[in-house]
C-alpha cells in the first residue's frame, strides 16, 4: 500500500518510506491511498480473538508490503504487553482505560509500535535515524520509553518549559542513552513549529535523517485503532449502539478511532472532546477552520491552537461538513466544569478522573442529552497521578503512586535549555 500527501496525491511513499520521513516533503501528512473494510465475520467473532490477533488483522493491510507478517506479530508482541479494561462509570457510561503501560497513558501503543517499526527497518543501515518530537505532555515520556535504547535510533524531544507536570517532565528528561530533551521557552505550538520548520531545512536534512515521532507519523497514529477494537470486543455484548467521546488536543487518537469505523467496526458516533482550545467545535458549528494561539488549561496534553491530524479526520470524509458532522460531534469545556464533574464522578462512583478524562466525560454526557439510547465509552488517556497536583488540588486525595512513576522520580533531570529555532538548528547540526 502506498501513502499519499494530503497536500499533493501525486506525492507518495511506502509505509517504510513514509515512518522515516515523517511528514512529507511539501509538509503533507501522509495517508493511506486505501481503507479496505474487514470481513464481516471479524466484528461478528471479535470476542473470540485475541488483542494480538486483533490488532494484526487491523493493520496488516497498511504495512504488509514492509513488514513480513512474523516481523509484524513480533512488534505488535512487543507493543501490546498490557492491558486496556472498559471500566463502567455508571449506566450506559464506561471508560476505557488507557494506562495500563509502562508510562501511563495511551501514547504507549503508538509510540511502542513505532519505536517497533523503526528498529525493524534500521537493521542494516549505516546512518542513524534522528527521531525529532514535539510533546504537550504524555507523548515524550512514551515516546522516550518506546524508543529507549534502540540501536540506531536518537531521540530529540521538544516541550514547553513549565508547562507540563512534574511526572511528566521526569519521565522525559532522566532516561540518558539515546534520548536527549529540549525544555523550550514557549508553549506546545512553538516547539511544534520548530519541529516542522526543521524538517524543511536542508541544512539539516543533508546531513541528518529526520523523522517525527509526533502523531503526523503513521506508524505513531494508525496503531491508536487498535484499542478502540479492543473497546468494542469487550462492549459488544451490550447490544446497544456504541459512542466514543475522545479527549482530544492534537486529534490523532479519535482519527484512529474513526479509521477503525471505516475498518467496518459498528460504531454509531464519535465525540471530539475539547478544552477551551476550541478550534474543532468551532469548525462544526461553522465550517470554518480558525487556528488559535494555544490556551494554557489543566488538561495540559489538549492545549493545542492548531491540531494537526484533523486535516486526516476532515480527509475521510472528503471535506464534506453534513457528512463529516453525521460521524462527529465537538464540545469545548471549560477547567471549571471539568474540575465539578472530577468531583462529581469521585462522589458519585468513587473513580477518580484525570482532567483529560473528565473532559472526555462531559463530551459523552452533551452528545447523550440528546441520544439517551447508547452505550457510551469515554477514554480515560492518562492516570490521574500523571496530574496529581490537579487531582489532589480538586478532589482532596492523593492516589497511590505506581511502580512506573516511583522509577523516575528520584532520578535527575536533564534537558537543554532553548528559546529559539536557530538554538535547535544548531544542536541538531553539531550533535
Amino acid at each position: 500500500m502506498k501513502f499519499y500527501s494530503l497536500n499533493n496525491q501525486n506525492i507518495q511513499a511506502s509505509f517504510k518510506e513514509a515512518v522515516i520521513a515523517g511528514i512529507a516533503p511539501d509538509k503533507g501528512l501522509y495517508f493511506p491511498e486505501n481503507i479496505t473494510l474487514l470481513p464481516a465475520d471479524f466484528f461478528e467473532n471479535i470476542e473470540k480473538l485475541s488483542n494480538h490477533e486483533i490488532a494484526f488483522k487491523a493493520i496488516h493491510q497498511f504495512v504488509n508490503e514492509d513488514i513480513p507478517d512474523e516481523a509484524l506479530k513480533d512488534i505488535i508482541a512487543n507493543t501490546l504487553d498490557f492491558d486496556f479494561p472498559v471500566v463502567e462509570i455508571e449506566e450506559n457510561i464506561a471508560t476505557l482505560e488507557l494506562f495500563h503501560g509502562p508510562t501511563m497513558a495511551f501514547k504507549d501503543v503508538g509510540a511502542r509500535f513505532m519505536a517497533n517499526c523503526l528498529g525493524y527497518f534500521s537493521q542494516g543501515e549505516k546512518q542513524d535515524v534522528t527521531v525529532l518530537v514535539a510533546t504537550s505532555g504524555d507523548t515524550g515520556g512514551a515516546v522516550a520509553n518506546g524508543f529507549l535504547g534502540v540501536d540506531g535510533v536518537k531521540v530529540v524531544i521538544l516541550y514547553p518549559s513549565g508547562k507540563v507536570s512534574e511526572i511528566q517532565e521526569k519521565q522525559l528528561t532522566t532516561l540518558g542513552q539515546n534520548i536527549e530533551a529540549m525544555e523550550v521557552n514557549g508553549v506546545f505550538d512553538d516547539c511544534q513549529r520548530m519541529v516542522k520548520t526543521a524538517f524543511l531545512d536542508t541544512e539539516i536534512t543533508d546531513h541528518k535523517k529526520l523523522t517525527s515521532a509526533n502523531s503526523i507519523n503513521v506508524a505513531r497514529w494508525l496503531p491508536q485503532l487498535f484499542y478502540f477494537l479492543f473497546a468494542y470486543k469487550q462492549a459488544k455484548s451490550k447490544g446497544k449502539e456504541i459512542v466514543f467521546s475522545v479527549p482530544s488536543g492534537n486529534f490523532g487518537n479519535i482519527c484512529a478511532g474513526m479509521v477503525a469505523q471505516k475498518l467496518g467496526m459498528p460504531t454509531k458516533h464519535f465525540v471530539a472532546s475539547t478544552n477551551v482550545n476550541d478550534v474543532v467545535p468551532k469548525f462544526m458549528e461553522t465550517g470554518v477552520y480558525v487556528p488559535m494561539s494555544s490556551i494554557a488549561t489543566i488538561s495540559n496534553a489538549m492545549d493545542v491552537g492548531d491540531p494537526s491530524n484533523f486535516v486526516r479526520i476532515r480527509h475521510l470524509y472528503k471535506d464534506d461538513l453534513e457528512t463529516l458532522q453525521q460521524h462527529l460531534s465537538s464540545y469545548s469545556f471549560s477547567d471549571e466544569s471539568t474540575r465539578t464533574t472530577m468531583k462529581e464522578v469521585h462522589s458519585k462512583a468513587g473513580y477518580v478522573l484525570d482532567p483529560h478524562g473528565a473532559v472526555g466525560y462531559l463530551g459523552l454526557k452533551e452528545y447523550q442529552k440528546s441520544h439517551s439510547d447508547t452505550y457510551g465509552i469515554f477514554l480515560e488517556t492518562a492516570h490521574p497521578v500523571k496530574f496529581l497536583d490537579v487531582v489532589e488540588e480538586t478532589l482532596g486525595v492523593s492516589p497511590e503512586i505506581p511502580p512506573q512513576i516511583i522509577k523516575v522520580m528520584d532520578k535527575e533531570k536533564k534537558s537543554h535549555k532553548i528559546s529559539t529555532y536557530e538554538e535547535l538548528k544548531q544542536y541538531l547540526i553539531t550533535a
